[in-house]
């Protein structure tokens, strides 16, 4: 007989796979099935099996067979019986054994205390309220075709809406036709390299994902890094690459390094893809960030033909939520629908209904500057800890996103980030971003998020950090 579900309405938990394949009596399967489902724990402890009568009819096996298969189970001390109370599993059934945790060894210091990794935004500041009311009212307003198969292009409603917001928030040029949606930054590098619509080599900022790198060399494109300096990219660079006709920067707020692309090198860029028949792609990491003037508004908006635009709510909202947007130029709007396939496999549309009610409804510009404000503070509170212990070390780059730069003397970031370890922090040092290829010179330093602490640990973590740094 195959494997069976056993779903009594008298029976208390879940649906239990009863496996009553294999040698013997349909009495001695059973016996052997339910003792094993007690043995590996999917039967735990206290358990309410459904009477015999109703096991029987599920399993479509004689009522005196599982009768006497219970009967056998607690005479054996894997059941119990009681009047009123039913067969239940007995208490002392011993659970699964626990996976061996091994030990630390007490010379290598614990996992970190504080969490000051980049790219992570505070956790608890998530909109909950606002997201499960926005959720809420788009699904009541949802047509019935949009619990159907996906649209590989996004939701309508979630493409009107960033049309919207992108254009009033950040200078980006398009309509809802030239969006498609995405799970986020990454999976818009796979569409467009992985998926044939775009071809390397590719030019990048020396410093930057190594996520983001892995994803091109498994797409087995070539990527070329161009200097950074104090004013963001060194673009004009692009013109000794002959064999380059792409180049990916995040100019709003460099990643990792902090400063905004020149606004000569922005025209220069969109002057070196126009003449070069060449794209732009312009990762807009965290730029809805700056703390000490209006954010700086996209490149996009110089040549929407010359530039593809992407963002994400990995930053604004949470990476838990798998939304991201790519904003493209006309031409390659078909192709990259092509790449993506028929069918939505990726983006939730309840979650692209949430955003875009979200939006729409203004909760989601109030949330942006209200974490504008907390991240500015956190970051504050870094320069007051670093002026306050550590005078000789100052965050580099402009008063923006969740992390800060911290350079450090030549020769200390190797020692600094073993510190910083055993001060119970987790951080990376800047040399981690730092592409294979790069030519520029090497600076050493720290890397340091400081967004997803929670408040009441935060100064801790400052005091750890500034105990990690190296002397003047």
């Amino acid at each position: 007989m195959a494997d069976s579900w056993v779903n009594s309405a008298e029976r208390i938990g879940s649906d239990l796979l009863v496996d009553l394949t294999g040698p013997g009596s349909r009495r001695a399967v059973l016996i052997r099935a339910l003792r094993d489902a007690v043995r590996e724990g999917r039967l735990a402890p206290g358990t309410r099996l459904p009477p015999y009568r109703s096991l029987a009819a599920d399993l479509g096996l004689a009522r005196n067979t599982v009768a006497d298969a219970y009967a056998e189970l607690v005479a054996e001390g894997w059941l119990t019986a009681r009047q009123g109370s039913g067969t239940r599993v007995a208490r002392r059934a011993a659970p699964v054994a626990p996976a061996r945790v091994p030990r630390r060894s007490p010379h290598r210091p614990a996992g970190p205390v504080h969490d000051l990794h980049q790219g992570k935004p505070d956790p608890g500041s998530f909109p909950r309220t606002a997201w499960l009311a926005a959720a809420r009212r788009a699904l009541n307003a949802a047509p019935n075709d949009a619990f159907g198969p996906g649209d590989p292009q996004g939701r309508i409603e979630l493409r009107r809406a960033l049309a919207d917001y992108l254009g009033r928030s950040r200078g980006v040029r398009t309509t809802p036709e030239r969006i498609v949606v995405c799970s986020g930054f990454a999976h818009a590098l796979r569409l467009l390299f992985g998926g044939g619509v775009l071809r390397g080599p590719l030019a990048v900022e020396s410093y930057g994902l190594g996520f983001h790198r892995s994803v091109l060399d498994a797409a087995s494109v070539r990527t070329v890094p161009l200097t950074l300096d104090e004013d963001g990219a060194c673009v004009d660079e692009l013109t000794g690459l002959p064999g380059v006709r792409g180049v990916l920067l995040t100019p709003a707020h460099q990643f990792p390094t902090g400063g905004p692309l020149h606004p000569q090198r922005r025209s220069a860029v969109i002057d070196w893809a126009r003449g070069r028949g060449g794209l732009v792609l312009e990762d807009d990491y965290d730029g809805e960030f700056r703390y000490d003037r209006e954010p700086v508004g996209a490149v996009q908006g110089l040549d929407p033909e010359r530039v593809l635009y992407a963002g994400s709510v990995s930053k604004s909202l949470s990476p838990a939520v798998r939304l991201g947007w790519m904003v493209l130029p006309d031409h390659l709007v078909d192709r990259v629908l092509a790449a993506k396939g028929e069918r939505e496999a990726w983006a939730s549309v309840p979650d692209q209904l949430a955003l875009a009610e979200l939006i729409e409804s203004g909760h989601y510009d109030r949330h942006v500057r209200r974490m504008r404000q907390r991240y500015r503070g956190r970051r504050d509170q870094l320069v007051a800890a670093l002026g306050a212990h550590a005078p000789h070390i100052t965050p580099t780059g402009i008063a923006a996103g969740l992390h800060a730069v911290l350079r450090l003397p030549p020769g200390t970031e190797q020692s600094t980030v073993k510190a910083a370890v055993w001060q119970g922090l987790g951080l990376d040092g800047l040399d981690a971003f730092r592409h294979p290829a790069a030519t520029m010179p090497a600076a050493d330093g720290l890397v340091v998020g400081y967004a997803s602490p929670p408040d009441h640990a935060f100064t801790a973590a400052l005091e750890a950090l500034c105990r990690s740094l190296p002397p003047a």
